[in-house]
């Protein structure tokens, strides 16, 4: 199999603008996952980032959780749980990071900090899909607009080592149902695979890269050009793996539809096969449907919407 898309975003700059283009398009029609490299956000906060998300897990989450499951005796393949200590921030349209207990105030501010970065990436990627797919620029961060503007939050995740990892997953395999994510991963543990071809395939631990993937809503508006793809993380036995997940989504009365100018330009090849759906219902028929297949929530979601 063809290796894993890293894309070096150094390159937009000189005369490997088109050929990196050309990448990020080969990996969103094909993979719908990349790993980015010379993103721009400075090396010093990510690793602050990480220093402070282990510490926090290992001070505030890490007995709580040996406690959640220490009533799971793993003597059965367990399906309706995930082996993942969570917590949510939320920093668009309004943020939550001054409520959230037990965050010392480093970790708020180097949030915060982080938090704005990503924004500015996502939306950097954003206008770089619109470039590949020949929608004006902003085409993508209008639609999400809504009348509040995007939604975007962080999941930060720890997957601990688990005694029995054939029993378990650290996170059941899903597509995102939101826009664009952005990912700083452990890049000593790895665990996150994702479904190409029929197998599963590891995304590859790299320091301070950030792995991108597509949403389903990003698969709606390009009318299925581009693919969210499912994928997972497999339950380790050798040591803790620290996600910090950042998903920039349409805001909640967003209308999500496949650009008109897509349609019109693939007019002789394609037909109109998504649906028009203001987001937030999508979101309340993913929160029951998250782990089985996406195609079923499309057509469901038809079945409701109001236009």
């Amino acid at each position: 199999m063809e290796n894993f898309p890293v894309i070096n975003l150094d390159n937009l700059n000189g005369e490997e603008r088109k050929a990196t283009l050309d990448q990020i398009e080969d990996a969103c029609q094909n993979w719908g996952f990349f790993e980015l490299v010379n993103h721009g956000i400075p090396l010093e906060l990510l690793d602050t980032v990480e220093r402070l998300t282990k510490e926090h897990y290992r001070k505030c989450m890490e007995n709580r959780f040996k406690e959640a499951v220490a009533s799971k005796a793993l003597e059965v393949e367990v399906k309706d749980m995930d082996w993942e200590s969570t917590f949510f921030l939320r920093h668009l349209p309004t943020s939550n990071i001054s409520e959230i207990p037990d965050l010392c105030q480093e970790y708020r501010d180097a949030m915060k900090e982080f938090a704005k970065k990503l924004e500015e990436l996502a939306e950097e990627l954003l206008d770089l899909l619109c470039e590949n797919l020949g929608l004006e620029k902003g085409y993508l961060k209008n639609a999400f607009y809504g009348s509040k503007g995007p939604n975007f939050g962080t999941k930060v995740a720890n997957y601990p080592a688990c005694p029995k990892p054939e029993l378990v997953k650290g996170l059941r395999a899903h597509t995102d149902a939101g826009g664009i994510i952005l990912l700083l991963q452990d890049d000593k543990v790895s665990g996150l695979q994702l479904l190409k071809d029929g197998q599963w395939v590891d995304v590859p631990p790299m320091r301070h890269s950030i792995v991108v993937n597509l949403g389903d809503q990003i698969e709606v508006i390009t009318n299925g050009r581009y693919k969210s793809v499912e994928h997972r993380v497999v339950a380790r036995t050798d040591g803790t793996r620290m996600s910090v997940a950042s998903f920039y989504n349409p805001a909640n009365d967003a209308v999500i539809y496949p650009a008109p100018a897509l349609l019109e330009k693939e007019a002789q090849e394609t037909e109109q096969v998504y649906p028009k759906f203001v987001f937030e219902d999508y979101m309340k028929l993913y929160a029951t449907l998250k782990f089985q297949p996406k195609e079923p929530r499309f057509q469901a979601i038809k079945a409701v919407n109001s236009f």
